[in-house]
C-alpha cells in the first residue's frame, strides 16, 4: 500500500455513491494526482459523469476490488449495511484505505472492514455539496472533520488536504455532537432564509433570494468573525 502522505503516493480511488458528494470527492482527489478507478451508479448519473468524465461505472464490489482507496459517500442509513455487506463477501482487502464522508459516524461503522485488514478513515468536508464543479472551489475554502486510528491519522489528514480542506481532528466520541452542530447550522440557516424570502415575496418583492443575498452573506460573515474572535481579556 502506497502512502498518500508522500507526494509520490498516488492511489487508485474508487467511489461508492454517485450522489452530490462522491463524484466531487473523486474529482478533488483526481486533481491531486490520484486515479479514479470507478464509480457506482447513483441518483444522478449525468451529473456524476459531468464531474468525473470517462470514469467507468461499476458494481460496488468491482469498485472495491480495483481500488487502493475506497470512498463511501452514501446516505447515512445505508452506510452500516454497505460496509457489512462487502465484508460478508470478502471484498475488503488488507491495507486498503476505506474512507467515509458521513458527519455522524466515526470509524466504528467501518469495524467489519477493519477486521479484514482495511484501514478505516472518516473524513467529512464541512460544505453543502451541489454535486457540481462549484464544490471544488468551496472545498478550497473549507474544513474537514477527520477521525482515524492514531497510527494512520496523518493519512486521513493528508487526504483531507488533497481534497482542498484544512483537517480538524474530531474524536470518535464527539462525532454525534459534531453532526448535531453541522445539522443545526445548515437546517436553521435554510429554514430562516426560506421564511424570509417567502415573506418578501408575499409583499411583492421580486427575486427575494437575490434581494437578501448581500444582507445574509454579510450578516453570516460578521457572526462567524465574532464567533472566531478570542475572548476578551479580564
Amino acid at each position: 500500500m502506497t502512502d498518500p502522505t508522500t507526494r509520490d503516493g498516488r492511489l487508485g480511488v474508487g467511489i461508492i455513491g454517485a450522489g452530490r458528494v462522491g463524484p466531487v470527492i473523486g474529482a478533488a482527489l483526481a486533481g491531486a494526482g490520484h486515479a479514479v478507478t470507478g464509480i457506482t451508479t447513483g441518483s444522478d448519473d449525468d451529473r456524476a459523469s459531468a464531474v468525473l468524465p470517462d470514469v467507468p461505472v461499476l458494481e460496488p464490489l468491482d469498485v472495491v476490488r480495483r481500488s487502493e482507496l475506497v470512498v463511501l459517500a452514501v446516505p447515512h442509513d445505508q452506510l452500516p449495511g454497505l460496509v457489512a455487506g462487502i465484508a460478508e463477501v470478502g471484498g475488503w482487502q488488507i491495507g486498503q484505505l476505506v474512507l467515509h464522508t458521513d458527519p455522524a459516524y466515526g470509524i466504528e461503522v467501518l469495524r467489519s472492514a477493519a477486521e479484514r485488514g482495511a484501514i478505516p478513515l472518516a473524513v467529512h468536508p464541512a460544505i453543502t455539496f451541489t454535486g457540481t464543479s462549484i464544490d471544488l472551489r468551496q472545498l478550497q475554502a473549507g474544513y474537514a472533520a477527520v477521525t482515524a486510528p492514531a497510527a494512520v491519522l496523518p493519512i486521513a489528514q493528508a487526504l483531507a488536504v488533497e481534497m482542498g480542506c484544512e483537517p480538524v481532528v474530531i474524536a470518535e466520541a464527539d462525532r454525534a455532537a459534531y453532526a448535531d452542530a453541522i445539522q443545526t447550522a445548515t437546517e436553521f440557516s435554510r429554514s430562516i432564509i426560506a421564511q424570509s424570502t417567502a415573506r418578501l415575496s408575499e409583499i411583492g418583492v421580486e427575486n427575494a433570494g437575490g434581494f437578501l443575498s448581500a444582507l445574509v452573506q454579510s450578516t453570516v460573515e460578521r457572526a462567524l468573525r465574532e464567533a472566531s474572535a478570542p475572548p476578551p481579556l479580564l
